[in-house]
């Protein structure tokens, strides 16, 4: 019986702190259109091909968080921590996106994605990489663009980010059960800011853990991020050519990577 509540308790908490992201991100999304509005910056799109309707969106969702608590719930990884930063660390970037917001639109109308390519390091990348992408200034390449990625990605899933990553570690749990932890490797390829590799060594404090990314900005981010936890591997490299042993690697994930690459890319970079 305890186990059962303490079961409950869990999945309840989970849930209850996956709605309050879910509130917090959707109000910060209504008001970046709102915003957006009244800069007169918001052109109409109009989809040629079906699209779920926002109602569906909205159950999507809550499928998503009911299945991120009923894992923390059964055990299988962690429960989602607070923030880092804390919440004046949120408040903090989500100003500085505002501030940044205007000059992203304002990119997008005259579709200009060119101001990455003033950033040191920029020369000597993949033509793909070098862009803005979203127009996001500095692309993947500056500081600044490193520090509000993980408010803008949950601006734009409406808090639901953060879960959506997390579906990840259900699968490495179903993959590493029975096995010992400390004798597993994990790379997480497209590390980013280091989100998913938190969660994961919160989950498994033991494994091996290395994130590979190919912007220094984001690494740095990444080990800002994994501060007071037990280190992490950082490699700073294209997926195209990773710079480790073959077979080095128990289990290999990536998050919103794929999407982000032309097609022959994608077909180098996937793992056999």
């Amino acid at each position: 019986m305890a186990k059962q509540l303490s079961s409950t308790f869990a999945m309840s908490t989970q849930l209850a702190a996956n709605a309050a992201r879910f509130g917090l991100f959707y109000a910060v999304n209504r008001a970046m259109d709102a915003q957006a509005r009244r800069l007169g910056q918001r052109p109409a799109y109009k989809p040629k091909r079906a699209v779920p309707s926002e109602r569906d969106l909205m159950a999507s969702l809550g499928q998503l968080f009911v299945a991120d608590a009923d894992a923390v719930g059964r055990g299988l990884y962690a429960a989602a921590e607070s923030d880092p930063d804390g919440m004046s660390g949120i408040v903090a970037r989500l100003r500085e996106m505002f501030v940044e917001f205007p000059q992203a639109l304002a990119r997008r109308d005259a579709a200009d994605a060119d101001s990455v390519r003033l950033e040191s390091g920029a020369d000597g990348l993949p033509d793909y990489y070098v862009q803005d992408f979203h127009f996001q200034g500095g692309g993947y390449l500056s500081e600044r663009s490193a520090r509000i990625y993980d408010v803008q990605v949950e601006s734009l899933f409406y808090g639901a980010a953060q879960a959506m990553r997390r579906a990840a570690l259900r699968f490495v749990a179903e993959a590493i059960a029975g096995r010992d932890q400390r004798r597993l490797s994990l790379l997480d390829v497209a590390c980013g800011t280091g989100r998913l590799l938190r969660d994961a060594r919160l989950a498994w404090p033991a494994m091996g853990l290395t994130g590979l990314d190919l912007s220094p900005a984001y690494l740095g981010e990444a080990r800002r991020h994994m501060r007071s936890l037990r280190s992490v591997s950082f490699v700073e490299a294209n997926a195209e050519a990773i710079p480790l042993p073959d077979a080095s690697q128990d289990i290999v994930t990536s998050v919103f990577m794929f999407h982000e690459l032309p097609p022959d890319v994608r077909r180098v970079s996937t793992p056999e």
